[in-house]
């Protein structure tokens, strides 16, 4: 549950969606609903990996701008995208080497990201067309995207089927997920919006990030966990108070190192489970933008785009820098 807010009061409206096409993928029609709430909150979604290519809100002054990384076409998403505002599955994050072991039997995912398996795989589920219908109602407008993975896919054992469900409001975006499968398997759902608060005006340095989270898991020189899990005190993984993501991100560091910066995966503290608890909050102080982040899941994976390098050429043809979003995966954890 992402909570968005330009800290100043807006009247109620009622939402205007249209859905229009974007384009063919395989020889599959892909749609883009647009949804907008006048002056208060406006998205864009495609059925093509659940991708939500533009989420405009207003900063203090109620100046509506866009606070996601993208592109302007269906093309660009399917030659050449980080996941930009994908649902990865079957499996978020890396698992080392491709391998694991269900019922004392060995499986062998595709390997996409140096020796290991990451987000899914080749083509994951940011990557494959999904049914969508939608529901609107006075003050929130209901997405349904569902996608039914072959027995073998990328290696993953079982049919699965999976439902994403977008609910949106003036100042909310609500995501749930749920999946059946016919044959023991594994499965881990997250979004994966890269969000810049500032509208893409400066990198995500300056923005001030409070995590609640006391530990963090430690990595190693290909980014799989340790299988541990360490204090963030008196380290630069300590974000329970609000502090600026650029203040210690180029620290003398063995971990950030590893990352390159901040991507790793930070231990929500409380019982996880059906009830949403409080993750985290990012604001930009310039524009007055503020997020809040709720979850029913253990984890959340922060990583701030340390391998953009402007190899993408994103929205209004500005070539994505180092660290111009930061993104907030809550998950069960990876490996």
């Amino acid at each position: 549950m992402i909570l968005l807010s330009s800290l100043t009061a807006c009247e109620k409206g009622d939402a205007k969606v249209s859905v229009s096409d974007y384009g063919t993928v395989e020889g599959q029609i892909v749609k883009l609903y647009t949804i907008d709430f006048p002056n208060q909150l406006k998205v864009k979604v495609t059925n093509y990996g659940a991708i939500v290519t533009a989420l405009e809100v207003p900063d203090r002054e109620g100046k509506m701008e866009d606070i996601v990384l993208g592109f302007d076409s269906l093309s660009s998403y399917v030659e050449k995208t980080p996941y930009f505002g994908a649902v990865l599955g079957r499996y978020a994050g890396r698992i080392a080497k491709g391998r694991f072991s269900i019922e004392d039997k060995n499986y062998q995912l595709a390997v996409n990201n140096g020796a290991n398996h990451l987000h899914g795989g080749i083509k994951g589920f940011d990557k494959v067309v999904w049914q969508s219908e939608f529901e609107e109602e006075k003050d929130r407008v209901v997405l349904r995207f569902k996608y039914t993975s072959p027995d073998g896919e990328e290696g993953f054992p079982g049919t699965l089927t999976s439902i994403a469900t977008y609910i949106f409001t003036k100042n909310e975006w609500k995501i749930t997920y749920e999946a059946t499968t016919d044959a023991p398997t594994v499965v881990n759902l997250t979004q994966h919006t890269y969000f810049n608060l500032s509208a893409c005006k400066e990198d995500i340095l300056n923005h001030e990030l409070t995590l609640n989270a006391s530990e963090y898991l430690p990595i190693d020189s290909t980014s799989i966990p340790l299988g541990e899990k360490l204090t963030v005190e008196n380290t630069p993984f300590d974000f329970r108070k609000s502090k600026k993501i650029g203040q210690d991100i180029e620290a003398n560091n063995e971990q950030l190192k590893l990352g390159n910066g901040y991507d790793h995966t930070f231990v929500i503290d409380g019982k996880h489970g059906e009830n949403p608890r409080f993750m985290g909050k990012l604001f930009h102080e310039e524009t007055g933008r503020a997020m809040e982040i709720h979850t029913t899941e253990p984890s959340v994976q922060v990583y701030t785009s340390n391998y953009l390098k402007g190899q993408f050429e994103g929205k209004n043809g500005l070539a994505y820098p180092r660290r111009y979003g930061v993104c907030l995966e809550t998950q069960h954890y990876p490996n």
